[in-house]
């Protein structure tokens, strides 16, 4: 596949849900890809990417973003504290908040640097064990703390379970948004997308659909 056919599959998808042309954004998954496929892509014109590690990012988009004015780099992957600062350095959106902690590090950092990304709360809609997010039930309480800190919540984000049908899990994320009052909605990825599009989603991540199968 590539970024032709990506961009054509979430155009129909946006006006099958009856949707503004353009309402959901391409996340291109960046990670673990070779330089030159990522080129590549930017060279056709995208500007949005997502990556799962700081450490890959910083030593990748620096230079990216210096030759393609206007890049967006967002944080897809699990935050760590210790990395908080430089994620936040490099990052225009974090989409794992999942925890007091982290909160209370952004917030902090938010002072010291005098901005922050756009944040999205990771929500762990499958309750599964060993994957991140906050568990339903505890979701309202860290908005609270968030807006407390005046930490810019903008929406909400899973993974679904990989064995369980995604749109049901979407559906529910949806919903936590609407009682949250937040509108982002990070969901969907290659083979689910346009059920996310068809259920609210705002953001889409889809990675070697496009760059083809990592390195």
């Amino acid at each position: 596949m590539s970024l032709d056919q990506i961009t054509r599959r979430l155009r129909a998808a946006e006006k099958a849900a009856g949707r503004d042309e353009g309402a959901v954004r391409l996340i291109a998954v960046s990670k673990l890809q070779p330089d030159a496929r990522v080129e590549a892509v930017l060279h056709q014109g995208h500007r949005l990417f997502g990556e799962n590690r700081v450490q890959e990012a910083a030593a990748k988009w620096p230079g990216f973003r210096a030759a393609f004015p206007g890049t967006e780099v967002h944080l897809i992957g699990p935050l760590q504290t210790n990395k908080a600062r430089q994620a936040m350095e490099l990052f225009d959106a974090i989409h794992t908040l999942d925890r007091p902690r982290l909160a209370q590090t952004l917030a902090r950092l938010a002072q010291d640097l005098g901005r922050c990304p756009d944040l999205f709360i990771q929500v762990n809609t499958g309750r599964e064990p060993q994957k991140a997010g906050v568990l339903p039930e505890d979701l309202d309480a860290l908005v609270a703390d968030c807006r407390a800190l005046d930490l810019p919540v903008v929406g909400l984000m899973c993974i679904p379970p990989v064995d369980q049908d995604p749109a049901s899990h979407f559906s529910a994320l949806a919903d936590m948004a609407a009682r949250s009052g937040v509108t982002g909605l990070s969901m969907g990825m290659s083979d689910d997308f346009e059920a996310a599009v068809a259920l609210g989603a705002t953001h889409v991540r889809v990675g070697s659909a496009i760059f083809g199968a990592r390195a």
